[in-house]
């Protein structure tokens, strides 16, 4: 395995690293850092979103600095102001015991006259949004003749947010000797033309395939009307009590909507558009990160550059126009190595343009059920207990108190004491889907057809069991199996919803079991302490002979049922 040490970086920077908890480089670094440190090559760098693509290509930057020497040594461009402020932190962290590095960002949005008192200091990596660097070059503030390194840090972004003369007017401003590395999650034509017009003899660098998904991200969908699409997003929500996500519309006014409508429901959301000035877009974003808000509710353009981590879901309201925009928006869950879900709420004749998505990200959609009014209650019941018997009280703080609460509540037996507790907490959420309709709707038969026999990838309806007054008047359960059930056995997985677990994330413990491959999975069952999950006889074989994965961080084992 390669380490930090086996690339070369100085010892300076690997105390650094080694403090940020940095332990092997990703491929992306590896590869990347061995070309800019062993060789004078341009490099075209092809990976996802979370990939670590800051470090590999500020590292070696970091590593090469001169600090006696002062002009702009490497110039970094990035499509958004958030972006570039991430970037320039992270280049400081990286620099922290080496001494006399000067990083500076300028970007759009704010003062002007302070950027350029900055820029007196001579710094020698500047990290610049495309129209703020013009702008100070025209100043004459700003001089690049003498510039060793550009990099276009997400380059298809700065294209797709109409950057590309002024990219093409810093590249003129630049010598013709310097080196030009070029980072995208995708490689959309005119990106190809950038690389084929400004970098000489590039070497490629691809994590994956062009235009490919993570595998740490899996890809599920759920087929309603029109008119239901916000009622399923709420559901989809309250069966997750543990969401932190972002929800994509396609208009900024749909995204005011959204926002205001998930709000007035009580949800801890806010939106991102074009109409925010940079001050109320900072105080979101400011919010978001520190997880004061659980959704995030953006356009495509508003959300570009946003480098977030550990969100566990995205949800795509709309499926984008552009195929490719998936890409970006799926790739801001299941980053550095941990799994996320990429939701699409489609109806009925969406399906081609779900298809291709499927066949530029490579990756086959799962349909899943919307959650019934019996199943959220009881997941975020689940939750509820699970937070409760995980808290740490304080009993000195709550000592005083004891005596009024056991005057009031002493007489009270254990199980009315929970029954009032349950009320108390969820009788709104009880109202509020009591009766609840279902809001499934079938796909297409020849969409059915295609879902359960044409998937090479192993992808089917996967469908799990309900019960419960909620599911009077509808089908209980629908069997996708066909007629051959003998090759289906049944395995026990010992979580249940005593670990709040969800169909979902079964479907993710089985197919990590199976090396992250697809199996086929009938009819998962999930009871108190464990889970029982019907599959073909060749995945549970491989998943019994595996026999435990890691599921948050505690050993999930597997059973013949």
């Amino acid at each position: 395995m390669t380490t930090f040490e086996d690339l070369g970086f100085k010892p300076e920077i690997l105390k650094a690293l080694s403090e940020l908890g940095f332990e092997t480089p990703t491929p992306i670094q590896e590869q990347t850092a061995k070309v800019l440190i062993e060789t004078d090559q341009d490099v075209v760098g092809l990976a996802q979103t979370g990939t670590g693509k800051t470090a590999a290509f500020g590292l070696p930057i970091i590593h090469d600095v001169e600090p006696e020497i002062t002009h702009i040594q490497s110039l970094i461009l990035t499509p958004t102001r958030e972006l570039c402020i991430q970037v320039s932190k992270d280049l400081e962290k990286y620099a922290k015991y080496l001494r006399g590095i000067k990083v500076l960002a300028v970007y759009g949005g704010t003062d002007i006259k302070a950027q350029i008192k900055k820029l007196t200091e001579n710094p020698h990596i500047l990290v610049a949004t495309p129209g703020r660097l013009l702008d100070l070059i025209n100043r004459g503030r700003v001089d690049l003749s003498e510039l060793g390194i550009l990099v276009l840090d997400e380059a298809d972004e700065m294209l797709n947010m109409g950057f590309k003369d002024d990219i093409e007017e810093i590249l003129g401003r630049t010598p013709e000797n310097r080196r030009t590395l070029m980072f995208s999650a995708t490689m959309p034509k005119e990106v190809s033309a950038i690389a084929k017009n400004y970098l000489y003899n590039p070497l490629e660098v691809t994590i994956g395939k062009k235009n490919e998904s993570t595998n740490t991200v899996f890809h599920h969908y759920y087929v309603t009307t029109s008119s239901n699409r916000f009622n399923a997003l709420r559901r989809i929500v309250d069966a997750h009590p543990d969401i932190y996500g972002m929800v994509f519309c396609r208009t900024r006014a749909e995204t005011k909507e959204v926002a205001e409508r998930l709000v007035n429901h009580g949800y801890n959301a806010d939106a991102l558009h074009g109409d925010l000035s940079q001050a109320q877009r900072d105080l979101v974003m400011d919010k978001f990160r520190k997880k004061n808000l659980q959704l995030l509710v953006a356009t495509d353009v508003a959300a570009r550059g946003i480098d977030i981590y550990n969100l566990t879901h995205v949800i795509n309201y709309n499926l984008p126009d552009d195929a490719e925009n998936y890409t970006h928006r799926s790739g801001r869950t299941g980053r550095a190595g941990k799994e996320g879900i990429s939701i699409a709420i489609i109806h009925s004749r969406e399906f081609n343009k779900l298809h291709e998505i499927e066949r530029v990200i490579k990756k086959t959609f799962v349909q899943q059920m919307i959650p019934n009014g019996l199943e959220i209650c009881q997941s975020q019941l689940m939750h509820y207990f699970n937070k409760i018997s995980e808290l740490k009280a304080d009993k000195e703080g709550v000592s005083k108190f004891m005596d009024e609460a056991m005057e009031r509540l002493g007489g009270l037996s254990k199980e009315e004491l929970i029954e009032k507790m349950v009320a108390y907490e969820f009788q709104h959420l009880l109202n509020d889907y009591k009766n609840a309709p279902d809001l499934n709707i079938e796909p297409p038969k020849k969409e059915q057809r295609r879902r359960n026999d044409g998937d090479s990838q192993g992808g089917r309806q996967d469908r799990w069991e309900r019960g419960g007054d909620n599911n009077k008047g509808r089908n209980r359960q629908r069997d996708n199996r066909g007629d051959d059930g003998g090759n289906w056995e049944q395995v026990s997985v010992n979580i249940g919803n005593n670990r709040r677990v969800s169909p979902p994330q079964i479907i993710a413990i089985i197919n990590k079991a199976l090396g992250n491959r697809r199996g086929q999975i009938g009819r998962i069952k999930i009871n108190q302490s464990n889970s029982l999950v019907e599959l073909r006889a060749q995945d549970t074989s491989a998943v019994l002979q595996v026999g435990s994965v890691k599921f948050d961080g505690e050993e999930v084992r597997f059973a013949k049922a």
